[in-house]
This record gives C-alpha cells, sequence and structure tokens, in this order.
C-alpha cells in the first residue's frame, strides 16, 4: 500500500524533502565547498576583486611563516583542550548521572541545575565567571586567600587556559548528564535482579550490565565532545580573546576571518587542516567505540 496514494502522489515525501535538502546544499555543502575552495586561492573579502589559484602556498605559509611557532602551539592547545575536556566532562557527566537516576528526592530539581549552563549562552556564562574569578574582589579569589593563594585567573599566562578548560566543561556537563541519563533509564532493572541473585557487587554491575549497555550513549557524547572541544572559540573569545596563551585552533580561524586581514586564503586553509583534524580524532576514537559496542 501507499500512504500518500497512488501516480504522481507517490512524489508527495519526496518534494517535502526537498526544501530542506536544498537549504542544507545552499547553507553547508555549498559553503563548505567553497572554502576549500578558497583555500587555494588567494581570495580576499573585498567584493568584486579578483582572485588566483596559488596552491599550495597558503598551506605552505601556516606552518613555515614566521609566526609558524604559534600555529603549532595552537593546534597542541587544541588537542589539549579536547583531551582533557572529553574525559573530564564525560567522566563527571557519567557520575552525575548515576547519581541522579538512583531516585533521588528532587532529581529533577537536580537535573534542571546540571542543564543550566547549557541554555544561559556564552556572553552569560562569561560574564558570571569573570565577576566570579575577579582577582581582586572575586569570591573565588577570596576562598584562595584563605588558604595563602591567589590568582589573576583569565589574566595568568600560566592558568588561564585551565580555566577556561573548566569553565567549557561545567557548561557543557550537563548536556552529556542528560544523555547518560537516558541511557542509565533504558536500562532493564530485571538485569540487575538477575546479578544481585548471583551475588555481584555495584562495581561488577556496573561494569558487565550497566557500561555495556549505555555504550551508545558513551558513543554519542565522546563524538559531541570531541567536535564541540575542538571547534571552541567562543568562551576564548569572552574570556581572554586569546591572550594569555589561550589561542587555539578554532580562536586562530575566527580571528584571521573577521578580525585579521582582508585575505581569506589562509583562514580557509586554516579551517580545512581544523576539520582534517576534527575528521581524524572522530574517525579514530568513534570508530574504536563502535567496536567496543559489538564486542560487548
Amino acid at each position: 500500500m501507499y500512504p500518500f496514494g497512488k501516480g504522481i502522489r507517490r512524489l508527495t515525501p519526496y518534494l517535502l524533502l526537498l526544501i530542506p535538502f536544498i537549504l542544507y546544499l545552499v547553507y553547508y555543502v555549498g559553503p563548505s565547498a567553497m572554502t576549500v575552495l578558497y583555500s587555494f586561492t588567494d581570495v580576499t573579502n573585498v567584493p568584486g576583486s579578483d582572485f588566483r589559484f596559488v596552491g599550495l602556498d597558503n598551506y605552505r605559509e601556516l606552518f613555515t611563516s614566521g609566526n609558524s611557532a604559534e600555529r603549532w602551539d595552537s593546534i597542541l592547545r587544541t588537542v589539549y583542550f579536547m583531551a582533557v575536556v572529553t574525559i573530564v566532562q564525560n567522566g563527571v557527566a557519567l557520575l552525575v548521572a548515576i547519581l541522579i537516576n538512583q531516585k533521588l528526592k528532587g532529581d529533577y530539581f537536580y537535573r534542571a541545575v546540571f542543564f543550566l549552563p547549557v541554555v544561559l549562552g556564552v556572553a552569560v556564562v562569561a560574564l558570571l565567571w569573570s565577576f566570579m574569578f575577579d582577582p581582586v574582589n572575586g569570591p573565588v579569589n577570596k576562598l584562595y586567600r584563605v588558604f595563602g593563594y591567589s590568582d589573576t585567573f583569565f589574566g595568568s599566562f600560566d592558568h588561564a587556559f585551565e580555566y577556561i578548560i573548566f569553565v567549557q566543561i561545567w557548561m557543557y556537563m550537563g548536556y552529556s548528564m542528560l544523555i547518560f541519563l537516558a541511557g542509565l533509564q533504558s536500562v532493564p532493572k530485571d538485569l540487575y535482579e538477575a546479578g544481585y541473585i548471583d551475588g555481584t557487587s555495584r562495581w561488577q554491575s556496573f561494569r558487565h550490565i550497566t557500561f555495556p549497555l549505555i555504550a551508545p550513549a558513551f558513543t554519542v557524547n565522546i563524538l559531541l565532545s570531541i567536535i564541540g572541544a575542538m571547534q571552541t572559540f567562543d568562551i576564548i573569545v569572552a574570556t581572554t580573546d586569546g591572550r594569555f596563551n589561550t589561542r587555539t585552533m578554532a580562536y586562530d580561524v575566527y580571528k584571521e576571518t573577521f578580525r585579521g586581514t582582508l585575505e581569506m586564503g589562509l583562514p580557509s586553509a586554516l579551517s580545512v587542516i581544523q576539520f582534517l583534524f576534527i575528521l581524524v580524532f572522530v574517525i579514530i576514537v568513534v570508530g574504536r567505540l563502535r567496536r567496543r559496542e559489538v564486542e560487548f
């Protein structure tokens, strides 16, 4: 049977999908393809200006020019940022999700509290933590002074990047927590009861029952964390504006595109490099996690 009828009516679902497909091509595939194309040209941001193909010159300039050391620092800093955020954010989110899943009193309140930073927005979060980390009268620094320590927080060359990592984890941990919580609530209770009868401990129940069954949720969270961390630039702009050793690849793309020279070829090349880094990490990590799901 054909729910949309026969004849030309059978094309109805395809016609309904045609508009979003066209919008996807125009606003996603098109700009992505043009970015790759521009990375091989000397195109500028001046309307109507001519441009020519320069081959791999933009890519060479990224890693051989006078500020190539800063590029490598940004790449290493991005990888460090991605690794710490992915591991800590998902570890804390899983722990919180397990605690909330224990049917605590007021669990819906806790869910809302932990998810609230996700909906606040970067500007509000940056303003909030700039106040909390105020080096003069901020409450965190007052607490530090009780223990005989003080810091300049977002103004510190040594620690500013770590504080940005903390803010990133604080902001998006609630999102990961909800995904884990959805996975935990889908685990059949009968399996825990059977394990209890067999004498399994809580750790054995988690290792052999809970974790294998929430493996898809774990994979999704790792994937989202890697992509999100590798693309993060807004919280850096709002807190340090790339100063104090906090520049990442995403921030460099933003700065070169919107606040640098009028050249578009160089930031396009940097965007392609950033995409390749994300692609490599996603293929390696998520591919491994998918194999683990099959093994479980």
